[in-house]
């Protein structure tokens, strides 16, 4: 089902049949500012499994969680550096995420994560509206493996078909590229992926010393 998303002033039905198909379990595509997500409630493993199952992906390549801003991260990760909360702190809302250790005491099941989680707050009002009230979702790009990421909700629904239950439909993705990624699990930042925040960006804010792993015996 493509519900009508698009207005602050009328997309409220919309949001509360998404809020109530991630309370039970399904799967939804949302808009965001990238590329539209295909994602499900964070907490729940089956929904979760049903997310990578719509894709087409395995557990060796966990989603990553929308999350509403960036006070949720105290609650979902630990030990992040400072360079990493800066990042956030600059780009978020927006089109970077950041690989971060997980909270141990996480009830949860991404896949196989090897402890860490993947966040970002996407820059959409649609989404933010969402996540708001869900809390974070499991989401990843709204499209099978191996084939372009959906910038509609119509692409997303011929990719997906009735894998998912609702499709947010908020026209067009405003970028229609992914998000950066960036991992603050190691000595020193590493960017796992371009996109839509380049690397002159985060060096303006954290520094090249940010990015240069430690040299051996330091």
């Amino acid at each position: 089902m493509i519900l009508p998303c698009y207005d602050p002033g009328t997309w409220g039905p919309s949001i509360d049949a998404a809020v109530h198909a991630v309370a039970r379990g399904e799967v939804i595509v949302l808009p965001t500012d990238t590329v539209y997500g295909v994602g499900a409630d964070a907490f729940q493993p089956d929904a979760v499994a049903r997310v990578l199952a719509a894709k087409g992906r395995g557990r060796q390549m966990p989603p990553p969680v929308l999350i509403p801003s960036v006070a949720t991260v105290a609650g979902l990760a630990r030990d992040v550096p400072e360079p990493a909360m800066a990042l956030m702190k600059a780009f978020w809302p927006g089109p970077l995420t950041v690989i971060v250790w997980a909270q141990l005491s996480l009830a949860w099941d991404l896949g196989d994560t090897n402890g860490t989680v993947a966040l970002r707050v996407p820059d959409h009002a649609a989404a933010l509206a969402l996540l708001t009230r869900t809390g974070p979702l499991a989401v990843t790009s709204a499209n099978r493996t191996g084939q372009p990421a959906a910038t509609t909700a119509e692409d997303a629904r011929d990719q997906l078909g009735d894998a998912v239950s609702i499709f947010l439909d908020a026209g067009d993705s405003p970028l229609g590229v992914a998000s950066t990624i960036v991992d603050a699990t190691g000595p020193a930042l590493r960017i796992v992926r371009d996109g839509g925040v380049s690397h002159e960006q985060l060096v303006e804010v954290v520094g090249e010393e940010a990015f240069a792993a430690p040299e051996a015996g330091a």
